[in-house]
Protein backbone atom coordinates (compact mmCIF):
# COMPACT_ATOMS: atom_id res chain seq x y z
CA UNK A 1 0.00 0.00 0.00
CA UNK A 2 1.14 3.40 -1.07
CA UNK A 3 1.65 5.77 1.62
CA UNK A 4 3.11 9.38 1.57
CA UNK A 5 4.22 11.17 4.81
CA UNK A 6 5.07 14.54 4.67
CA UNK A 7 6.81 16.74 7.99
CA UNK A 8 8.61 19.47 8.76
CA UNK A 9 6.08 22.47 8.28
CA UNK A 10 5.65 24.52 11.28
CA UNK A 11 5.69 28.83 11.64
CA UNK A 12 8.44 30.51 10.10
CA UNK A 13 9.21 34.40 10.27
CA UNK A 14 9.99 35.88 6.77
CA UNK A 15 13.37 35.12 5.86
CA UNK A 16 13.53 31.91 7.67
CA UNK A 17 14.25 28.38 6.21
CA UNK A 18 12.12 25.10 6.96
CA UNK A 19 13.24 21.34 5.51
CA UNK A 20 10.66 19.27 4.75
CA UNK A 21 10.46 15.76 4.30
CA UNK A 22 8.45 13.25 1.98
CA UNK A 23 9.13 9.44 3.76
CA UNK A 24 7.37 7.05 1.03
CA UNK A 25 6.42 3.52 1.25
CA UNK A 26 4.45 0.86 -0.54
CA UNK A 27 6.81 2.13 -3.87
CA UNK A 28 10.54 2.72 -4.31
CA UNK A 29 11.14 6.78 -5.35
CA UNK A 30 14.19 6.34 -7.49
CA UNK A 31 11.62 4.51 -10.04
CA UNK A 32 9.56 7.59 -10.22
CA UNK A 33 10.01 11.15 -10.95
CA UNK A 34 9.31 12.76 -7.45
CA UNK A 35 7.38 16.23 -7.12
CA UNK A 36 6.56 19.05 -4.43
CA UNK A 37 3.15 20.79 -4.30
CA UNK A 38 1.27 23.37 -2.34
CA UNK A 39 -1.99 24.57 -1.98
CA UNK A 40 -2.60 28.15 -0.29
CA UNK A 41 -6.07 28.72 1.18
CA UNK A 42 -8.62 29.19 -1.54
CA UNK A 43 -6.18 28.50 -4.61
CA UNK A 44 -5.49 25.13 -6.55
CA UNK A 45 -2.90 22.92 -5.53
CA UNK A 46 0.33 23.74 -7.73
CA UNK A 47 3.72 22.07 -8.56
CA UNK A 48 6.29 24.02 -6.82
CA UNK A 49 10.14 21.41 -7.85
CA UNK A 50 10.22 18.21 -8.96
CA UNK A 51 13.17 16.29 -9.61
CA UNK A 52 13.98 13.77 -12.73
CA UNK A 53 14.39 9.99 -11.11
CA UNK A 54 16.95 9.35 -13.85
CA UNK A 55 19.01 12.36 -14.19
CA UNK A 56 18.08 14.01 -11.34
CA UNK A 57 17.46 17.41 -12.95
CA UNK A 58 15.58 19.64 -10.87
CA UNK A 59 12.18 22.18 -11.92
CA UNK A 60 10.62 24.80 -10.45
CA UNK A 61 8.01 27.09 -10.45
CA UNK A 62 9.27 30.44 -10.55
CA UNK A 63 8.06 31.98 -7.54
CA UNK A 64 10.48 29.84 -5.55
CA UNK A 65 13.35 29.34 -7.89
CA UNK A 66 16.49 30.24 -6.12
CA UNK A 67 15.02 29.90 -2.93
CA UNK A 68 14.10 26.22 -2.68
CA UNK A 69 15.84 22.94 -3.41
CA UNK A 70 14.32 19.44 -4.07
CA UNK A 71 16.52 16.13 -3.33
CA UNK A 72 16.00 13.11 -2.90
CA UNK A 73 17.41 10.41 -0.23
CA UNK A 74 16.88 7.00 -2.26
CA UNK A 75 18.05 4.75 0.17
CA UNK A 76 15.78 6.22 2.97
CA UNK A 77 13.03 6.64 0.17
CA UNK A 78 12.94 10.38 1.30
CA UNK A 79 12.60 13.26 -0.56
CA UNK A 80 12.86 16.57 0.69
CA UNK A 81 12.16 20.14 0.24
CA UNK A 82 14.51 22.67 1.72
CA UNK A 83 13.33 26.35 1.79
CA UNK A 84 15.18 29.77 2.17
CA UNK A 85 14.08 33.22 1.97
CA UNK A 86 11.13 31.79 3.00
CA UNK A 87 7.77 34.25 2.20
CA UNK A 88 4.10 35.09 3.32
CA UNK A 89 3.25 34.18 0.46
CA UNK A 90 4.72 30.45 0.88
CA UNK A 91 1.95 29.74 3.26
CA UNK A 92 0.30 26.58 2.47
CA UNK A 93 0.23 23.10 3.11
CA UNK A 94 2.70 20.92 1.17
CA UNK A 95 2.75 17.60 -0.10
CA UNK A 96 4.93 15.46 -2.23
CA UNK A 97 3.96 12.64 -5.13
CA UNK A 98 5.25 10.62 -7.45
CA UNK A 99 4.93 12.15 -11.08
CA UNK A 100 2.86 9.90 -13.60
CA UNK A 101 5.48 8.79 -16.56
CA UNK A 102 5.63 11.42 -18.88
CA UNK A 103 2.99 13.94 -16.99
CA UNK A 104 3.37 16.90 -14.71
CA UNK A 105 0.15 14.69 -12.85
CA UNK A 106 0.60 13.18 -9.56
CA UNK A 107 0.02 9.81 -9.66
CA UNK A 108 -0.53 8.58 -5.92
CA UNK A 109 -3.31 9.28 -3.72
CA UNK A 110 -2.44 12.54 -1.29
CA UNK A 111 -1.03 11.90 1.99
CA UNK A 112 -2.00 14.62 5.19
CA UNK A 113 0.43 16.97 3.78
CA UNK A 114 2.40 19.31 5.92
CA UNK A 115 1.75 23.13 7.23
CA UNK A 116 4.12 25.58 6.25
CA UNK A 117 3.23 29.16 8.03
CA UNK A 118 5.35 32.09 6.92
CA UNK A 119 4.77 34.95 9.45
CA UNK A 120 6.46 37.58 11.52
Amino acid sequence: QVQLVESGGGLAQPGGSLRLSCAASGFTISSYDMSWYRQAPGKDRELVARISSVTGRTVYADSVKGRFTIFRDNAKNTVYLQMYSLKPEDTAVYFCNALRPGTLLPLFSWGQGTQVTVSS
